[in-house]
């Protein structure tokens, strides 16, 4: 069977979903500031938003305990009217993430506000990018990284399945992009790609299988065409975000 390039399969799939007709626009959101420094991380949730998910651990070298929050917006107005596929009503409300510091004096420190890495919810035959399971989705690591894991599956206009997960580090002012992992599925055909790469050593794996098949191929070894020092915004939409690899 023909094994399709991994960013033509993407291409056709963010092509078709969101052609689906919902019979709904999504309303405008104005994205919040977020407080600086605050007493507690409940401080740094704005008003009309919540706090989904904290995930604690370190995000610098010294012995106190940060903080990374998943903060969603609570408003009716995003819930919208949908006649076409998917629920009746659905939730268009955004996300954000926040990055804190733990303070001497006890207090917290922003070090990051990012709301495009998540993806907000456009499209009703989607499911959870963060699969209903923020506490999951979004941890930190002992080595001081953290990491996002995003899910693409539509029960409709695609064949096509992703998790892709970034993973980042504090250095300085900037949360780096220091890792990329990707596993693609073709639901029609049971055809998985993976995808593997390491921004701090520039090399990177790719690697071809199916579900029918017991083992997939051997990872071939590759590495990005160019490696610039990428921070979290750099990469905007997670799931729109693909390396740069070389050909070949």
């Amino acid at each position: 069977m023909t094994r399709h390039p991994i960013h033509l399969l993407l291409a056709f799939a963010c092509c078709l979903v969101p052609a689906l007709s919902h019979g709904f626009e999504v309303p405008h959101v104005v994205y919040p500031p977020i407080a600086e420094r605050g007493e507690t991380p409940e401080t740094f949730v704005p008003p009309g938003w919540r706090l989904e998910h904290l995930a604690p651990g370190r995000l610098d070298a010294d012995d106190r305990e940060d903080a990374l929050l998943v903060l969603r917006m609570d408003h009716s107005a995003n819930l919208v009217d949908n006649t076409g596929l998917g629920p009746d009503r659905f939730d268009t409300n955004p996300r954000m993430l926040v990055a804190l510091l733990a303070e001497p004096d006890g207090g917290w420190r922003r070090v990051m506000r990012n709301h495009h890495l998540v993806p907000r919810p456009e499209s009703p035959v989607m499911d959870d990018f963060l699969d209903n399971d923020a506490a999951a989705a979004v941890t930190l690591h002992p080595n001081r990284s953290w990491s996002v894991s995003l899910r693409s599956w539509a029960s409709a206009g695609t064949w096509s399945m992703r998790q892709v997960t970034h993973t980042f580090r504090l250095e300085g002012g900037c949360m780096r992009l220091i890792g990329y992992d990707e596993m693609h599925l073709h639901r029609g055909s049971g055809e998985t790609t993976t995808t593997s790469v390491n921004y701090l050593t520039g090399r990177a794996w790719t690697q071809s299988g199916s579900i029918s098949e017991d083992a997939p191929e051997a990872q071939r070894p590759t590495r990005l065409s160019s490696n610039p020092r990428l921070c979290i915004d750099d990469v905007g939409d997670g799931l729109m975000f693909t390396p740069d690899l070389a050909a070949g």
